[in-house]
């Protein structure tokens, strides 16, 4: 259980505003963060994994107290359970992919921890390459898995997914879908698309000048469902890099194309899909 109430001051374009929020976050949450740039999303994050301190307020992460104004508590970054996956990847960029997970490990180096990292996230491959040597959408990859690394109580992403083109976006989403629920974690999303929200949150928070003003599931936000990717598990892998899927919004089925990444796609993973991609046909869904 994450249960906090945090104060900030602010610099937004609309001159001085002050962050004031007070949250319960479920263990095992899926929680998007969302408003207009300067709304204090970035900033709450920052004050969750402890790289801003807070004016006033307090932080308890299950049973221990991060932060408290009152009594002076404060648990420096390096002690709490946290990823953290940013924007820009911030690699190391004098190590190879499994340098920087293996760099990132708690307490050993643990090959196989490794090893599960770079097969959840689909980098086997690229284990040995540098982050100059990747695409955008690979780098953002090895930064979550690196994240990962730690086993965090909290995985915070500040739109980790912004910069990179539709397709690897719609991967990473996938990735992060999965990393969510075979890690178990609580995570907060920094996102300014509904759609993503759509597609990978269960509770979405809006901010705006610092306050909450919408706290509630996705559908709250302007999307049409129609518009909005929607989970899908894989009964059977076809020829061709296509795949048979279970829809899980209503529970038909859809033949789809598979992203050609490289990752060796097996029954039971998890996609996210577009319906506005499909075409009923006698009761099944294919692609176009």
């Amino acid at each position: 259980m994450l249960d906090f109430h945090l104060v900030k001051a602010l610099h937004s374009a609309a001159g001085p505003a002050a962050l004031d929020v007070r949250l319960t976050i479920r263990p095992g949450e899926f929680v998007a963060l969302y408003g207009p740039s300067g709304a204090g999303k970035t900033t709450l994050l920052r004050l969750l994994a402890g790289l801003t301190r807070p004016d006033a307020g307090y932080l308890r992460a299950g049973e221990q107290l991060w932060y408290d104004e009152q009594s002076r508590a404060w648990r420096p970054p390096a002690q709490r359970s946290i990823g953290f996956v940013f924007q820009d990847y911030a690699l190391f960029p004098n190590m190879t992919v499994r340098q920087n997970l293996t760099f990132a490990l708690p307490n050993s180096r643990n090959q196989t921890t490794v090893a599960e990292l770079l097969s959840l996230t689909g980098l086997d491959a690229l284990a040995d390459r540098y982050p100059r040597q990747l695409s955008g959408g690979q780098q953002q990859r090895v930064a979550l898995a690196r994240a990962l690394a730690r086993r965090p109580q909290l995985l915070l992403l500040d739109e980790p997914l912004a910069a990179v083109d539709y397709p690897t976006r719609q991967h990473l989403q996938q990735a992060l879908h999965h990393a969510h629920r075979e890690f178990a974690l609580t995570t907060l999303l920094v996102s300014h698309d509904p759609a993503e929200i759509h597609a990978l949150a269960d509770r979405v928070v809006e901010l705006d000048l610092g306050h909450i003003c919408q706290d509630g599931p996705p559908n709250l936000l302007p999307t049409s469902v129609s518009h909005a990717s929607v989970n899908a598990t894989i009964e059977e892998v076809l020829p061709g890099c296509q795949a048979k899927v279970r829809l899980g919004s209503d529970a038909a089925f859809a033949v789809v194309a598979l992203p050609d990444d490289g990752h060796h796609y097996q029954p039971g993973e998890s996609l996210l899909l577009r319906p506005t991609a499909w075409e009923i046909d006698a009761g099944t869904k294919e692609t176009s």
